[in-house]
């Protein structure tokens, strides 16, 4: 929203959002999320993204420089 604006955010997210799902976030996934938090020194956010995509093997679509830093992540840049 800094960069475009609220209108071109919300139209990108709609746009996106017919192509993913909604996953709950369980212990295990918590666990992964914080380990690579503290690994990559990424905010919490961001690290729960990351164990997301790693554990569904998804490619994660992104604008976030934090995401190159994680091994094993498929990123696709938005």
């Amino acid at each position: 929203m800094e960069k475009e604006g609220r209108d071109a955010a919300k139209t990108r997210t709609e746009i996106l959002a017919k192509d993913f799902r909604v996953v709950d976030v369980d212990r295990e996934l918590a666990i992964h999320a914080a380990e690579l938090r503290h690994r990559y020194a990424i905010p919490l956010a961001d690290s729960i993204i990351a164990a997301t995509s790693i554990k569904l093997e998804a490619t994660c679509y992104t604008d976030d420089p934090h995401i190159s830093k994680i091994k094993g992540i498929k990123a696709r840049w938005i």
